[in-house]
């Protein structure tokens, strides 16, 4: 059996670098981290199945198997990491510092780090008496596009019963999560002297109005769209980002506003996005060819989990929490296509995920060790 203690796996795990990041300056193939976690599950006779994603920059996702049948468990986490401001982070974001009963690094806690405790659950595991099959999935690009999850589910390789996302939760399982869209908004005017207003169109005020547009459809979503699940209600639209013009004294020619919408899992993107457009036809006709709305980047589907073979009662059993929601966004709704039961549930809490001097606390060690081995018997014994 593998003699790497927990904690060497873990450092392993950190100071392989496997940021991703639109920019491609900043973007890191995670190549590496993949090659290490599957000669890891190599050494448990895992089978191991790497493929490489299309459209990405040299990224890969790894699927490890043991065990034969039909349905069974799979534990799936993501293999990159967030960038990092050097000038902001105390510890070198690359070596798994243990400080106070806390380990720090970058990944630590969101969320590549959960491997090493699936490792560790594995360690007196009789994997050969498995009834059902064991999958373990990791993914690149989960914190930019989900491009992995989005191509693995594709293949519809596997049709496990149930599936497990461990990106920290407190070990509380969540069972539905909202989603996340972009988008940027651009008013194409006309510049121009400002002495002169009739022979220009200004963007500025253009934008004025479809703002007032999108502020009404944000108070008409937060009445007609609401979840008492969440702590965060409503279906959330905010604002972000702002510019238009160049000079105080000229009309402005162009303005472009970036927004985000977090729709709740009863409203579904394509709905979203038609209300949108609903809301800004009016100024579309009023201002022919000036006005454009396009995705930022791909959206993150809201997540429900469809509880048919009863992982909702079998986590608050283990755990000894309700199932609870969030309001940020996971591969969760990706997985689900997958035809399984699905829910995150991992060590760490999300206070420190996308933070400097990011952490998870060694409380979280044997627990989380303790409900993998739980999980795994209960599914696939």
């Amino acid at each position: 059996m593998p003699s790497l203690s927990f904690l060497e796996r873990y450092a392993q795990i950190i100071n392989t670098p496997s940021i991703s990041a639109f920019s491609a300056d900043l973007d890191q193939s995670n190549r590496a981290i993949i090659d290490l976690l599957a000669g890891w599950f190599k050494d448990y006779n895992f089978n191991i199945s790497i493929q490489q994603v299309p459209n990405a920059r040299n990224k890969y996702n790894m699927l490890a198997k043991i065990g034969s049948g039909e349905g069974g468990l799979l534990l799936s986490g993501h293999s990159d990491t967030v960038p990092f401001d050097d000038n902001k982070w105390q510890f070198d974001p690359f070596k798994a510092q243990e400080n106070d009963g806390k380990l720090f690094g970058l990944g630590t806690c969101d969320m590549k780090g959960f491997f090493a405790f699936i490792l560790e659950a594995l360690q007196d595991i009789p994997l050969k008496d498995l009834k059902k099959p064991l999958y373990i999935l990791a993914t690149a690009d989960e914190e930019t596009s989900m491009a992995g999850a989005r191509f693995f589910v594709e293949q519809q390789l596997i049709k496990p019963d149930m599936a497990i996302i461990g990106e920290p939760t407190e070990l509380k399982p969540i069972f539905k999560h909202k989603g996340h869209m972009g988008h940027s908004l651009n008013i194409q005017g006309k510049a121009g002297h400002s002495s002169d207003p009739a022979k220009g169109v200004n963007a500025i005020e253009i934008m004025y109005q479809a703002i007032g547009k999108l502020i009404a459809l944000k108070q008409q979503l937060s009445e007609t769209h609401r979840d008492d699940a969440f702590s965060v209600p409503e279906v959330t639209m905010n604002l972000g980002h702002i510019h238009g013009g160049d000079g105080e004294n000229r009309i402005c020619g162009h303005c472009q506003l970036n927004f985000d919408l977090r729709a709740i899992p009863s409203l579904s993107d394509e709905e979203a996005i038609a209300m949108i457009d609903e809301a800004l036809a009016p100024l579309v006709q009023k201002y022919p060819q000036r006005i454009t709305r396009e995705a930022m980047y791909e959206t993150a589907p809201a997540f429900g989990c469809r509880n048919e073979q009863g992982i909702l009662e079998l986590a608050k059993k283990l755990t000894g929490f309700d199932p609870v929601s969030a309001n940020y966004a996971t591969e969760a709704p990706f997985i689900n296509q997958l035809g399984c039961d699905t829910i995150v549930l991992g060590p760490g809490s999300i206070e420190q995920a996308h933070q400097p001097d990011e952490f998870i606390s060694l409380h979280y060690v044997d627990p989380t060790v303790t409900l993998l081995r739980n999980f795994i018997k209960q599914v696939c014994f």
